[in-house]
């Protein structure tokens, strides 16, 4: 079950979602608008290796926007701080977004009860393609859970994703035992 608009804001109201900054127009039927982060980054090696640490490099998007190019993987924020600690959230594009080819995650678009932080965005773009930072982005969608959770993300004790970050964040593959 995804939740209605009204569900939303009453989880709001009940502390189980949070969502900072908050803006009601930008609530839909089922769906909360995010909208992009000021922060881009992009891996500084052009092969990646998932038993490394692959660093990033930062830079912020200008006030006349970004060209982002096809071939590239930029990892983006979202500007908005969440906390989900009843649902389960997902992230999906718009579909503004996806008409202007612009993918907003690779395969991370579940999020976990109890997670707490920005949405890193792995974006990529089907050809060059202009983007600003605030502009819709992306929409998250909260589904009920069924049954009670063990463990919340924000208390586990491995969760790789747990520190509070207004920057997009690199993959931490490189932390499991593989």
């Amino acid at each position: 079950m995804i939740l209605s608009d009204k569900r939303i804001l009453e989880e709001i109201d009940n502390g189980t979602i949070v969502i900072e900054p908050f803006d009601r127009k930008c609530l839909g039927t089922n769906s909360y608008d995010v909208h992009l982060g000021k922060y881009l980054a992009t891996y500084k090696d052009t092969e990646l290796d998932a038993k490394k640490h692959n660093e990033i490099v930062h830079f912020e998007i200008p006030e006349e926007g970004f060209v982002l190019q096809p071939g590239m993987l930029y990892l983006g924020v979202t500007l908005e701080y969440t906390e989900t600690h009843g649902h389960v959230p997902f992230l999906e594009g718009k579909s503004s977004t996806g008409r202007l080819g612009i993918d907003i995650h690779a395969t991370a678009g579940k999020g976990d009860v109890g997670f707490c932080n920005t949405w890193t965005l792995e974006i990529s773009v089907a050809q060059p393609v202009r983007v600003y930072a605030s502009m819709p982005i992306g929409q998250l969608i909260y589904f009920v859970v069924e049954g009670d959770i063990e463990t919340f993300y924000n208390s586990k004790g491995n969760a790789k994703y747990n520190n509070k970050t207004i920057r997009p964040v690199e993959s931490m593959m490189w932390k499991n035992a593989f």
